[in-house]
């Protein structure tokens, strides 16, 4: 395996984000196949993110991993876990689990400015996320990255995509994000021309969101979440997503081999 570089691993701990070009190339139609089954065989957690006044469609669904074959395969045997291992400075790479997000064409819906950490009950440095999408992705539907994010030592209200409203986390140390377009000159702000193949790995704690896709071709991204050495069990104060509050864990346990298993070691 040639990625990611040592330039490469420097840029993620220091960036919080990287782009990988062309290293999940001959997983590209495994995807593809998996995106259209997961889009015909729906999971109990799909929705659509397209609000009132919104057009076009936003899909999002996740945890679906054991269930879809080629999604199985990609997890176990592509260098998914190798590369996350690598970028995060861990011995081990553990599935957290994966998420599918399509924007239509046509979808007005921006994805609003987060940080995924809160979402999770989960907590530790050693976090990836390996974002890759089946299509070419112009830096027009791309997500965007303020560079540098995941060191500020701060945690953000996990958002609503629909309508952006924080969640209810009142009094737990969150924080609400800042209004980044209104003041994008002020950060080093990171998006990407993207060709199938090419994936965008980035910390849990890295602030991103998306625009709309006002463009004629679908924006299928597919995102898989993996977890490194630090990372232990975080019960969060409301709801998460996904929703891991009612497994029986406390803040600070391991988390488990049969939920989340180690793939690369």
């Amino acid at each position: 395996m040639q990625s990611p570089t040592d330039d490469e691993i420097a840029a993620y701990q220091r960036d919080g984000i990287v782009c990988l070009r062309g290293i999940f190339a001959p997983w590209v139609d495994i995807i593809a196949a998996g995106v259209a089954r997961n889009e015909a065989e729906r999971g109990r957690f799909a929705g659509d993110s397209v609000g009132a006044g919104d057009t076009g469609r936003f899909f999002n669904d996740y945890c679906n991993w054991r269930r879809i074959p080629e999604y199985e395969d990609f997890v176990r045997h592509s260098p998914a876990a190798a590369v996350a291992a690598r970028l995060m400075g861990s011995k081990t790479a553990r599935i957290f689990h994966e998420h599918l997000l399509i924007k239509e064409p046509g979808t007005s819906k921006r994805t609003p400015w987060h940080h995924d950490l809160p979402y999770y009950n989960v907590q530790g440095g050693q976090t990836a996320s390996i974002w890759l999408a089946p299509d070419p992705v112009p830096q027009a539907t791309c997500p965007e990255f303020v560079a540098g994010s995941h060191l500020w030592g701060r945690l953000f209200y996990p958002r609503k995509f629909i309508d952006s409203r924080n969640y209810d986390y009142a009094g737990a140390g969150f924080e609400p994000v800042s209004d980044i377009d209104a003041q994008r000159e002020r950060f080093d702000i990171r998006t990407y021309d993207l060709v199938p193949g090419d994936a965008l790995v980035f910390n849990f704690l890295t602030l991103h969101g998306a625009p709309a896709n006002m463009t004629r071709g679908r924006r299928r991204g597919f995102s898989t979440r993996w977890l490194g050495d630090d990372v232990t069990y975080a019960k969060r104060p409301g709801e998460t997503s996904p929703p891991y509050n009612d497994i029986g864990l406390a803040t600070g346990d391991p988390m488990p081999a049969d939920l989340f298993p180690v793939i690369a070691a």
